[in-house]
């Protein structure tokens, strides 16, 4: 259930970017306004509330505070297919973003309360599968009603099926105590918000990994919102041959680089706590220049091969990241410490690369003409770079910060 609640948060998150041609003819906007509906308009409110709720939920009910995220979120999809402007649809989307915020942390919480440590990473990641077959879902889905109907049903549909599931979630999900721990941590209260703060802050693995996901997430983000506009630009494809394009690449690519890299940390992990950090360090460093060939290519089936390997590689980071972050404290405080992760995740992620990709293909229009986008995505690779590099250094620090369980 927490599988498929996630699905929909990303069906609901990622529609947008399929959608973008046809919402930018109908409310003439432009790149960097696009680029705000995608990242600004949704992150700003999503990453800081999501610090609070998460506070809420770790000293409540974490299965109720998602069970009411899920319905919030779900509305307000709805809502954006009545949009007649840019500031309509802006307004609906932050109402998403507010309502997204209490999903996820309180989500990361619930798994490490039911999966003991050796297999957190791999229990996250499939947790995480919610990421490509909600995106490839909303790419695609989003696509078919948009060309059979309109960008407006297509907010209706998914928006309406969350609200549906909503009942469903909070009959089947039930809390519970942490497994996995011994009854020393188990009777631990929760610490405070500023507790937690405090703590994590003292931790320098807690800032590499914090940062390192969150520049590879400002191109991570950054092409999965824009690559099907390229798609339509550069290589000539309809929103259906995008969004079939894109989908698959999602279904195939994110899959396999989620699941893997949950798998391969909870195996060398346990002999190296660096290995967290280490596996996503590799996937941004190898699979920088294998984006970088795609993008430059004209031919539509070399591109889909050269996008396939990085594309999973880019989703490698969440399982070991995310169940490191759940190792930085103790479990009571999981959900606040998964949302400050978040936090600086989403602001800089999320709110900074969707944005900033738009913008730079703005700038780069008096250059490059009709291909800025194309360019400005090559360009923004060296982000990957950084990202491996703060990845590669949070492994020593890793091994000193861990909290283990006994």
């Amino acid at each position: 259930m927490l599988l498929l609640v996630y699905v929909f948060n990303f069906v609901d998150r990622q529609i947008l970017s399929i959608l973008a041609a046809p919402i930018q003819a109908e409310l003439e906007l432009d790149d960097a306004e696009m680029g705000l509906l995608g990242g600004v308009a949704f992150a700003l409110l999503y990453s800081t509330m999501a610090v609070p709720l998460a506070a809420l939920a770790d000293r409540t009910s974490r299965s109720w505070v998602i069970t009411v995220s899920l319905a919030a979120w779900s509305g307000f999809t709805a809502l954006c297919g009545l949009a007649q402007g840019f500031w309509h649809i802006f307004l609906a989307r932050l109402g998403v973003g507010i309502g997204e915020a209490g999903g996820v942390a309180p989500s990361y919480a619930l798994i490490g309360d039911y999966f003991p440590s050796k297999q957190r990473a791999t229990a996250l990641s499939v947790y995480s599968l919610g990421i490509p077959l909600g995106s490839a879902a909303g790419v695609v889905l989003g696509g078919y009603i948009a060309a059979t109907v309109d960008w407006r049903a297509a907010f209706f549909t998914v928006g309406v099926i969350g609200i549906v599931i909503t009942p469903l979630f909070k009959l089947l999900v039930r809390d519970r105590a942490p497994v996995g721990a011994g009854d020393r941590m188990q009777e631990i209260d929760a610490p405070t918000f500023l507790e937690t703060a405090r703590l994590l802050a003292g931790k320098r693995s807690f800032w590499l990994l914090s940062f390192g996901a969150a520049i590879g997430s400002m191109l991570g983000y950054g092409i999965a919102f824009w690559l099907p506009s390229l798609l339509v630009r550069s290589f000539g494809f309809d929103l259906v041959q995008a969004s079939q394009f894109f989908g698959g690449l999602l279904l195939l690519g994110g899959v396999v680089g989620v699941m893997a890299g949950g798998i391969l940390a909870d195996r060398l992990g346990s002999r190296d706590r660096a290995f967290y950090s280490w596996l996503p360090g590799i996937g941004y460093f190898v699979g920088a220049p294998l984006f970088a060939a795609g993008i430059l290519t004209d031919d539509a089936t070399v591109a889909f091969l050269l996008f396939l390997v990085p594309q999973a590689l880019a989703y490698v980071w969440l399982g070991p990241v995310l169940s490191a972050v759940q190792h930085l404290v103790v479990p009571p405080a999981r959900a606040t410490a998964s949302s400050l992760f978040l936090l600086i995740n989403n602001l800089i992620g999320l709110g900074g690369g969707i944005y900033a990709l738009g913008a730079f293909s703005e700038t780069l229009v008096p250059i490059y003409g009709d291909e800025s986008l194309r360019y400005s995505m090559l360009y923004s690779l060296l982000l990957y770079g950084i990202s491996a590099l703060l990845m590669a250094l949070a492994g020593r620090s890793l091994r000193r910060d861990w909290v283990e369980e006994r």
